[in-house]
């Protein structure tokens, strides 16, 4: 298995390198699986029923949305954790701290040592393409496969928030 990116000659109309051609790196063949299509899979790997399976899926879901609401981080199966947090901006006086300082809620998720295993494994292939689309050279990756960890900031996640509490409240401090 490898990860299919294409790196496309394509003129740059802002930024630093306006005006001049530059290979941009994309996914290359990444499609969105429908949830009909992972529980048939599931179901058939596990010899249990498609309704079964339906069944369990949509329950794991909202159990994982209520646990995850109510601040815990929630293991995803073969995957990881996933927890809710925010960002906010800081202020000097307890006073003045509010709700409106909340800029965003974020989503966090945090992948299993196994699967960062696996992705660091795994051979990345690149397929370049002139400005006029046509194919031009391939290359297949000889990178050490560091994998970029949302819990910390000096491994590439640029996560600069931390744990604000214990028991599973992962919200990030107020900072700018």
């Amino acid at each position: 298995m490898a990860l299919k990116v294409k790196a496309q000659e394509k003129l740059q109309k802002i930024g630093k390198y306006e005006g001049t051609y530059r290979y941009i790196m994309m996914p290359e063949l990444y499609t969105s699986l429908s949830q009909e299509k992972v529980i048939k899979e599931a179901a058939l790997r596990s010899g249990v029923s498609k309704g079964i399976m339906q069944a369990c899926w949509d329950a794991a879901g909202e159990v994982i949305k209520a646990w995850a609401t109510e601040g815990h981080s929630v293991a995803l199966p073969g995957l990881g954790t996933m927890r809710f947090g925010i960002r906010a901006k800081s202020v000097a006086k307890v006073d003045e701290v509010k709700a409106g300082l909340v800029t965003s809620r974020r989503i966090i998720f945090t992948p299993a040592v196994d699967l960062k295993e696996e992705l660091a494994g795994t051979a990345i292939q690149i397929t370049c393409y002139d400005r006029d689309g046509k194919e031009i050279k391939r290359v297949t990756s000889t990178d050490p496969g560091t994998v970029e960890d949302p819990d910390e900031p000096s491994n590439g996640g640029g996560n600069t928030g931390g744990n604000t509490g214990g028991g599973g409240n992962h919200n990030e401090p107020i900072g700018d």
